[in-house]
């Protein structure tokens, strides 16, 4: 049911609702203080709008952005496809949902150009034989068992491969239990778009992938695709390397991991280096550490001083946007910086929020547009009340 990916409880966590923080910055060279940013931030209610729906879909987590000319310089002409994991579809009326509105797993939304204007996106999911909503991404690999659902990771388009898309999907099971978090991640995935295919993407290619570890102990869980950061020049990334950073989450006390390769070698997984803390190794299993406190879902985007931004929900649900400074795109990264307090958006007692991320290739200049997700643990209940509760809301964090 959701796309948490965590099993800690929420925790009120305090902020500063003034939502500032400043700095000061030597004209002309790199900036290394990894404890201050000079900003201000607001809410885009016109991006927030756009997802206020009330037909066909109407709620849905996630949304991972990635720019269909495979570079963050957009243009009118762009289009930028959305991942959406668990989604509503269905009719509201008089602020209920119409009976007969159902939830799949996972969907899209195309948005033609960069402003959030309704008429400009479009969401599409696949149908099954009787006509009824079905997602469009289901396992079909030969690890994937019976029964089991993809949740998305995030995705890029690979200009050194074909201009494919490639997508995280995540092999989810449900399982019996109490709680809100019934679920089991069994396994990951390179979800493949050739060019030119659209949605429901009957064309896609599946391809089971080894990152992805259950760990020795209980709670040790890493998997890779919370973020992808593609720094290289096609890609119009300042400063470029010519490697893709792809990021992930380990254990309960939500500690980032980064790997990186070069895209044309992204289905080797041989090619594949891990950061260990002081060198980029192959084994997956001499990953380091590099932050804590993050959420399942996150971005790292490029300054315009030179240092890095980490953006995620402090310790997945917490009701705070946090971000951390780095140096690199795998850090070190600097303590938290609270950027937003959310909770404005838990209007009713079991809300919560998550999975914060920025979207570069929709961000103005000198900005830099931020979704979040909210959720409620009683959701079943919940969203027969607050039908448009599912939804991503937006901020902007402006640069100073």
């Amino acid at each position: 049911m959701f796309k948490a990916f965590t099993l800690v409880l929420l925790i009120f966590v305090g902020a500063c609702s003034e939502n500032k923080s400043t700095a000061t910055t030597d004209s002309g060279r790199q900036n290394t203080d990894l404890t201050k940013l000079n900003f201000t931030v607001e809410e885009a209610p016109e991006w927030s709008n756009i997802f206020n729906r009330t037909s066909g879909w109407f709620g849905g987590d996630g949304i991972f952005s990635i720019p269909q000319i495979g570079a963050n310089k957009q243009t009118d002409s762009s289009e930028t496809v959305l991942l959406f994991s668990d989604t509503m579809i269905g009719e509201i009326e008089n602020d209920k949902p119409k009976p007969g509105y159902v939830m799949i797993h996972n969907s899209i939304a195309t948005l033609h150009g960069t402003e959030p204007i309704g008429k400009n996106i479009e969401f599409s999911w696949a149908k099954n034989l009787k006509g009824a909503p079905e997602s469009i991404f289901i396992p079909k690999t030969p690890a994937s068992q019976a029964g089991e659902y993809y949740w998305l990771g995030d995705g890029f388009v690979n200009q050194e491969i074909n201009d494919q898309t490639y997508i995280f999907g995540y092999r989810i099971r449900d399982v019996k239990g109490s709680s809100g978090f019934n679920f089991e991640h069994m396994g990951s995935t390179f979800i493949i778009i050739p060019k030119g295919c659209k949605p429901p993407y009957k064309d896609q290619k599946q391809i089971d992938i080894p990152f992805f570890a259950l760990g020795k102990n209980e709670g040790e869980t890493m998997s890779f695709g919370s973020g992808i950061f593609v720094n290289t020049a096609k890609a119009n990334t300042p400063n470029p390397d010519g490697y893709v950073y792809v990021y992930g989450v380990r254990g309960t006390e939500k500690n980032l991991v980064v790997a990186r390769v070069l895209p044309k070698d992204f289905e080797k997984f041989d090619k594949w280096k891990f950061w260990d803390g002081n060198n980029w190794e192959a084994d997956m299993n001499q990953v380091a550490n590099i932050t804590n406190h993050v959420s399942n879902e996150l971005s790292v985007t490029p300054l315009p001083d030179g240092r890095y931004a980490l953006f995620f929900q402090v310790d997945g649900i917490k009701p705070m946007i946090g971000l951390r400074i780095g140096s690199s795109p795998a850090g070190p990264f600097g303590p938290i910086i609270n950027v937003y307090d959310c909770r404005k958006a838990l209007t009713a007692k079991k809300f919560f929020t998550y999975n914060a991320k920025a979207h570069p290739a929709l961000s103005k200049p000198g900005e830099i547009l931020i979704s979040y997700n909210v959720n409620s643990f009683d959701f079943q209940n919940d969203i027969k009340v607050y039908p448009n509760l599912y939804r991503p809301r937006f901020i902007r964090v402006k640069l100073l």
